[in-house]
């Protein structure tokens, strides 16, 4: 691996299914982008633009400067990324707490491997910037909603496991085991190269 770092999404994935983050990094040239992947990636660009219209309401805010598409970067972690909004209170230059906000294009409730991604950034952003986060957002396009999320101890410490864990799997190359639910194997661009999961 020329990087010494992963991506943040990289967690996120993991705890979603570990073998997508072994294919990405151990076979890193069969990496099939679907329909829905695309999409995505044009929608989360569509809404930064909405995002700047928007009232800070959406998030239980009065004041805050807004920063979109920020590029992190941890050595300490061992990751990197972009997250999709950082808003600094009361503002980037007297900043006592920053916030961290990521766009999802899922209804219901955030998974754990979301607010795992989310707790990454906010461990990137203390570290880069230097001030505390204890809280972020996950913003759920279809229903245009934001839902907390506490920025706990134990999502603090879940970032450092399993950095660990997809470090000692990349390194050795391990296939992980499939994942418990074999449900999203159904949509999954890597299910060919499964051949235990029916």
């Amino acid at each position: 691996m020329s990087d010494s770092t992963f991506e943040v999404t990289d967690l996120r994935q993991w705890a979603y299914c570990p073998r997508v983050v072994y294919y990405q990094h151990c076979m890193p040239d069969i990496r099939p982008m679907t329909k829905l992947m695309i999409a995505g990636m044009e929608e989360h660009r569509a809404e930064s633009g909405r995002e700047e219209r928007r009232s800070l309401r959406t998030y239980g805010l009065k004041q805050g400067e807004r920063f979109f598409d920020v590029p992190l970067r941890s050595e300490t972690l061992g990751l990197r990324g972009r997250v999709d909004l950082v808003i600094a209170l009361p503002d980037r230059q007297h900043a006592t707490e920053v916030i961290v906000v990521e766009y999802k294009s899922t209804e219901g409730k955030a998974g754990p491997h979301v607010k795992l991604q989310l707790t990454a950034y906010a461990l990137m952003i203390e570290e880069a910037w230097g001030v505390p986060v204890k809280r972020g957002f996950i913003y759920h396009m279809p229903e245009r909603k934001a839902e907390a999320v506490t920025i706990s101890a134990a999502l603090r410490e879940r970032v450092d496991t399993t950095v660990a864990t997809i470090r000692e799997t990349v390194d050795h190359e391990r296939m992980p085991a499939p994942p418990a639910s074999r449900r999203q194997c159904a949509v999954c661009e890597f299910r060919r190269f499964c051949n235990d999961v029916v």
